[in-house]
């Protein structure tokens, strides 16, 4: 969404009015005792196939993002309570938790003197950013997992504009699109992966534990609804520029951190849906990226450009969903939507359980506020569409735990969506699909290592194993499942290519690679044990020769043969 609501207006001075009603609330008090890694609560969120999973078992949720919470506060001084309002933000949080949110969507972005993570280029706001610590703090206490947003394709707190400027060039549309274009704003390469090294490197002040290896984030967006628009026609529909940039930056990301998921905040525009129009951001081929790990999308159905029925944006959904599971082969988050102007609790009920049928992996609705500040998509606490969202919840969550299933579940069929309009100017959405360029990642050492643990044997397994064949480059997701009665207490997994294919890069597990045999090692910390019933899931891109990959024909679990499904 361009969310464009009040960012200069919230400067005029404190809150006094907002601070009440949160210091009305029991707030949450957090010191700033360092804890160690181990004591960062619960599991990483991995990538089951087309499903997330949680603990090896399928997990959907239910969710929202927050548009100002990283600026709660005075933001002035040099302590804690001169910057920030630590009960603002818990008890934000607390009524997060009270209507059943489970993961949250939010901005660690912002270039303003105001609160800003960034205010010039390279130098970072200690201050803010010990306020973003305190906001996962909290959200780890409040049992939320949160999803922070790298950079802002739109001019909200700067976003992608501030950095054109650093560099000399100018912003808005379609000027922006320099951004994604090395050739004109290397620059802006280079500031980007500087913000987000500083950020996923940064230790919390108050857990200890470093953002890449903190479990409290589900996910990373690269950014919020980035697009490479109006550069050529060819652009507008292949999105060639954006998936390079997207290629590159998610590997660099996963160079740093192998634990976390990883999206790019798309909209889902294109004539394709009918929904908005080609804009340089194809929602199948960038998010067939081998460096992401879902799809997203953003509707807005009732903005006048869009204009569509309940019918006819449950059509849509369905197609994201299709698209997601049976093309890019990834879960699909509908990372942001609502509507305006309508029974907004009769357009929930029948969304919400749409989706649900449809197979859909996670929700977040844009927004809940801590105070009436937006009054077109803003949601308070108390509304009564929350009601309809904790239904939502309580089936998301009676989906989840279940052991991942022997074969890939296919998504209900999507209806073909009825064209609306072409969006022009989109106050609100945009986003769309395709790509081919897949570049070598640019970390992750190869590992030779044990598992921490003796691998122990196991009675039975059994693998998937996805194909994503480009030619030249390909992308390997594995899910390894423990069909015995007892736990696999470290793991590795041993299979042999068909042909030449090299890995390049490996995330949630450590490789090794000997001629055409492979040896995947779980990591040294996390999802070391595979619980009887349950699963782990790993993923790699490589290099190929076209037209000689294929599926391995076997593969062994600590000397094991498993099972293919």
């Amino acid at each position: 969404m361009r969310h464009k609501i009040e960012p200069r207006s919230r400067r005029l001075g404190p809150p006094a009015v907002l601070l009440a009603a949160a210091l009305a609330v029991t707030g949450l008090t957090l010191g700033r005792t360092p804890a160690s890694a181990a004591d960062a609560g619960s599991a990483f969120a991995t990538r089951c196939g087309i499903h997330f999973c949680l603990d090896g078992k399928e997990y959907y949720f239910a969710g929202t993002n927050t548009y100002d919470m990283f600026n709660y506060g005075p933001g002035s001084g040099t302590t804690d309570a001169e910057y920030m309002d630590k009960a603002r933000i818990d008890a934000h949080f607390a009524n997060l938790a009270a209507d059943k949110v489970d993961v949250v969507r939010l901005w660690m972005f912002s270039h303003d003197d105001w609160h800003g993570f960034e205010k010039t280029k390279g130098v970072y706001n200690e201050r803010e950013f010990a306020e973003f610590d305190y906001i996962i703090a909290s959200a780890k206490a409040h049992g939320l997992k949160l999803v922070p947003v790298f950079e802002n394709y739109w001019e909200a707190y700067g976003g992608i504009d501030s950095r054109l400027q650093w560099e000399g060039l100018s912003g808005g549309q379609p000027g922006r699109a320099a951004f994604f274009d090395k050739t004109r704003c290397a620059g802006c390469f280079t500031s980007y992966k500087n913000y987000v090294s500083y950020a996923l490197n940064r230790t919390n002040t108050y857990t200890g534990v470093k953002y890449k290896d903190d479990p409290t984030v589900f996910a990373w967006d690269l950014m919020n609804e980035p697009r490479y628009e109006n550069q050529s026609a060819a652009e507008n529909v292949d999105g060639t520029t954006l998936r390079a940039w997207v290629d590159e930056m998610g590997a660099f990301v996963k160079g740093i951190d192998s634990k976390h998921l990883l999206g790019a905040g798309l909209e889902g525009h294109g004539t394709a849906y009918g929904f908005g129009g080609d804009e340089g951001n194809p929602f199948v081929h960038v998010q067939q990226s081998p460096y992401l790990d879902y799809t997203s999308a953003h509707p807005y159905p009732t903005e006048a450009w869009a204009n569509l029925s309940i019918d006819q944006t449950k059509a849509l959904v369905r197609k994201w969903i299709s698209d997601s599971h049976d093309v890019v082969g990834k879960p699909f988050f509908m990372g942001e939507f609502n509507v305006h102007n309508v029974d907004r609790s009769a357009w929930w009920t029948a969304l919400y359980a749409d989706f649900e049928a449809a197979g859909g992996d996670g929700s977040a609705f844009w927004w809940y506020e801590d105070h009436n500040v937006d009054g077109k998509f803003g949601v308070l606490a108390g509304a009564p569409e929350l009601s309809v969202f904790r239904a939502h919840s309580d089936r998301m969550r009676a989906k989840s735990g279940l052991v991942v299933p022997t074969t890939s579940p296919t998504a209900t069929a999507s209806p073909t969506v009825t064209a609306s309009p072409t969006a022009t100017a989109s106050p609100t959405v945009t986003a769309s699909p395709t790509a081919t360029v897949s570049p070598t990642a640019t970390a992750s050492p190869t590992a030779t290592a044990s598992p921490t643990a003796t691998p122990t044997s196991t009675g039975t397994c059994s693998v998937h194993y996805g194909l994503s064949d480009w030619g030249t480059s390909f992308n390997g997701d594995v899910t390894v499942k423990n069909t015995g009665s007892t736990a696999v207490n470290g793991w590795q997994l041993v299979f042999s290519f068909p042909s030449g294919q090299s890995v390049s890069q490996m995330w949630n597990a450590r490789y090794a690679q000997s001629g055409r045999q492979v040896t995947a090692t779980n990591p040294a910390d996390y999802n070391t044990t595979i619980a009887a019933g349950s699963s782990v899931n790993f993923g790699f891109s490589g290099a190929s020769v076209a037209g000689t990959n294929g599926v391995p024909q076997s593969f062994t679990l600590n000397g094991t043969t498993c099972t293919t499904y």
